[in-house]
């Protein structure tokens, strides 16, 4: 596959955080135990604001182990999770993030949903409209927004002209019950969208389930070509942005940036300031913590997941139309 060169925010009120000046904690669980919602369940035990209830996953093991590690109870059921809870952290396969939060939503709990935020446009719908139905914070695990914003992008004084990302590594197992559009591309999608990219007029694509090259062209000639592979041997998380007065490239791995224009970038003022730079996850809970219980903007809410799923969509369509054959389990 080729690779990029190395040198290359809608929402609902939701209840106060604080009573007569005691601060609420949200108390939460996490719906999947493995290596992600470990991640989660490690920043949401360790949140000044957050009091983490309980596990669940089908492996009762797994929940268990996790449980343990981070002071919270371990549940066979996720409806038995729900009930004791204001809110959960969906890191299930994506093929259950919809049925999963779904439920929570209905049963009144603020939904923390990694992404794909669904697998169809109609579910991502469904989501959006009960979570703005009910009052509820629903946010999609773009994380990679707080990286860009600690480096002050994107830039307020102009769009780029074209970007190139390259995103791959080894196979893990994890992610694999969905293309790697869903799994890996759909977070370029999103920082396309972020920097100001309007729907495709036409999208070219090769590759299949677990290697994919996309090229969108956008209204005045403007393209953004992406690179994404679970099959590679080397791991890379790369973006480059091309303006008129020269180029910005980001290493997500190592966090660094190189920009050769003339603007001045530092951190803007998304959730979590410079600190997400070392920590996106962490500022990612901690925005969703704030959410929750103080009614603020949800940072990545669901219409935000739901345009770079409408993206990644778009693209699959495109490979299917190219002879792609799709992976069925």
């Amino acid at each position: 596959m080729p690779a990029l060169g190395a040198s290359l925010w809608s929402f609902s009120k939701i209840g106060s955080g604080s009573v007569r000046g005691v601060e609420r904690r949200l108390k939460t669980g996490i719906a999947g135990a493995g290596v992600f919602g470990g991640h989660h369940a490690r920043k949401h035990a360790a949140s000044p604001r957050i009091d983490l209830a309980g596990v669940f996953d089908p492996d009762s093991s797994r929940a268990a182990a996790l449980a343990a590690e981070t002071g919270a109870r371990a549940f066979d059921h996720y409806d038995s999770l729900l009930a004791g809870v204001d809110a959960v952290a969906i890191a299930a396969p994506a093929g259950a993030h919809f049925g999963m939060a779904r439920r929570a939503l209905e049963a009144g709990r603020h939904v923390y949903v990694e992404k794909p935020l669904a697998l169809s446009l109609a579910e991502a719908d469904a989501l959006i409209a009960l979570a703005e139905a009910r009052g509820l914070a629903l946010q999609v695990g773009h994380q990679e927004r707080f990286v860009l914003a600690a480096m002050g992008l994107p830039r307020g004084d102009r769009l780029p002209l074209a970007m190139e990302f390259g995103r791959s590594g080894p196979a893990t197992g994890r992610g694999e019950d969905v293309a790697v559009t869903l799994d890996l591309m759909i977070h370029d999608l999103d920082l396309a969208r972020l920097f100001g990219f309007a729907r495709p007029l036409k999208i070219d694509a090769c590759g299949g389930y677990d290697e994919t090259v996309a090229t969108l062209t956008f209204d005045g000639g403007k393209t953004a070509s992406f690179v994404a592979s679970r099959r590679s041997d080397v791991r890379q998380r790369l973006m480059k942005a091309v303006y008129d007065d020269g180029e910005i490239e980001i290493d997500f791995l190592n966090r660094t940036i190189l920009n050769r224009t003339g603007a001045m970038l530092a951190a803007n003022d998304f959730a979590g300031g410079p600190a997400a730079l070392a920590d996106p996850l962490g500022a990612s809970v901690e925005a969703f913590a704030a959410a929750a219980l103080d009614g603020k903007r949800a940072v990545i809410d669901g219409k935000a997941g739901r345009g770079a799923l409408e993206w990644a969509l778009m693209i699959e369509e495109a490979l299917e139309a190219s002879g792609y054959s799709r992976k069925f389990a």
